[in-house]
């Protein structure tokens, strides 16, 4: 007969007993990953203090501003923002720059930082996506994990910045 069979059913309960701590320990001593620190440079000094707190009418223009260089648009500078776009934690608003129809600067002027939490997944998504928008020239970028409506919301107001912009 089987040593854990019903002859010796209290070894049974020990060595489950036992398993199971020693599961639990090696869960338990797992670390978690650490967290990004919250970034206070250029992407979040740039945002309004009040526009993320206002639904949906944060921005004063719903298509683009002024622009200011040549009326060429493919010469000269030109920086136009974007629509503000509601997102499910607040609305997300980019400005653009571009020279000689070149995007040289994508600035998150409004996005979701209410709580701490907001201000940690965006102190690494708006700068993430800021890049890979310099980089990509367009509003063809990928959504950063974690940070998905921010992303969502960035890509739709980047396209409408470049839309009025004539890119």
């Amino acid at each position: 007969m089987h040593p854990l069979r019903k002859n010796r059913p209290l070894r049974r309960i020990a060595l489950a007993s036992a398993a199971t701590v020693s599961g639990m320990v090696l869960l338990l001593s797992l670390k978690p990953h650490t967290t990004p620190s919250v970034v206070t440079g250029s992407a979040s000094s740039s945002a309004p203090s009040g526009g993320s707190s206002t639904a949906g009418g944060s921005s004063g223009s719903t298509g683009s501003s002024g622009s200011s260089g040549s009326s060429g648009s493919s010469t000269g500078t030109r920086t136009v923002t974007g629509d503000s776009v509601q997102t499910r934690y607040g609305p997300v608003q980019v400005r653009v720059t571009l020279t000689n129809g070149k995007l040289t600067d994508v600035t998150a002027v409004t996005y979701p930082q209410e709580n701490p939490r907001d201000q940690q997944i965006n102190s690494y998504a708006v700068p993430q996506l800021t890049r890979e928008a310099l980089t990509a020239q367009s509003a063809d970028i990928d959504t950063v994990s974690g940070a998905t409506y921010t992303s969502d919301g960035y890509r739709q107001s980047l396209q409408s910045a470049l839309d009025s912009a004539g890119n």
